[in-house]
């Protein structure tokens, strides 16, 4: 079992696991709803920040959920709950694996091979949809790991809502295959560049699941 899933701290709330940092958002939002729901019965205006409230709220809990997963065997796996946006071989031999994460998404992102984290670089940039061409130049944080199969390059996408990508681990760290390296808050992306010979498993279009989806192929 990857070692965060043992020792590493996190937020919680009525007994649902949650993603590490989602308390800054989560906590005005809960508190907000409890207090106009305490306050519905007896004030016509906090019955009605009650709802949207409310469903903020649980919409936040949706969003900042982080399961536990039973880990795939195998040489590497998904950093990103999603869908397989494009694969595309790059100039250096490697390919692109880019998965595109919609609101609905678990966005806890995982190690994708076992190894130490040798680079973790934060680069401003812009905050276009995560599916557009131009998501190239967004707020990003790349990431290289230190693996069996050599440097391997993982890089997290901010979109047009996601404002913070909050790295778990620092540069230095050994990480385990499907161990939770970050978090993207809201809409975004994650690129894997698979190193030259490494066969893609998956497709464009695929569902993937961090830390159980397969990315390659013996």
């Amino acid at each position: 079992m990857p070692h965060s899933q043992t020792s590493a701290s996190r937020d919680s709330l009525a007994g649902v696991r949650l993603a590490r940092g989602a308390s800054p958002w989560l906590l005005p939002t809960v508190a907000t709803a409890a207090v106009s729901l305490l306050r519905a019965r007896r004030s016509g205006a906090a019955k009605a920040v009650a709802v949207p409230a409310t469903a903020l709220a649980a919409g936040m809990l949706w969003f900042f959920r982080d399961p536990e997963r039973e880990i795939t065997q195998g040489r590497v796996i998904s950093p990103a709950d999603g869908v397989v946006q494009s694969i595309m071989p790059w100039k250096d031999g490697r390919t692109r694996v880019a998965i595109f994460m919609s609101p609905l998404n678990v966005h806890v992102n995982r190690a994708p091979l076992s190894g130490t984290v040798t680079s973790v670089e934060h680069i401003p940039g812009g905050f276009v949809p995560a599916f557009n061409k131009e998501s190239e130049n967004n707020e990003r944080v790349v990431w290289h790991f230190d693996t069996e199969l050599g440097d391997i390059e993982m890089i997290q996408i901010a979109g047009a809502v996601a404002r913070r990508i909050v790295p778990y681990v620092p540069q230095g760290t050994k990480v385990e295959q499907g161990e939770r390296v970050g978090l993207i808050r809201f809409g975004s992306r994650v690129d894997l560049y698979l190193p030259e010979g490494v066969e893609v498993d998956v497709e464009v279009g695929q569902k993937t699941v961090a830390g159980v989806t397969r990315i390659d192929r013996d």
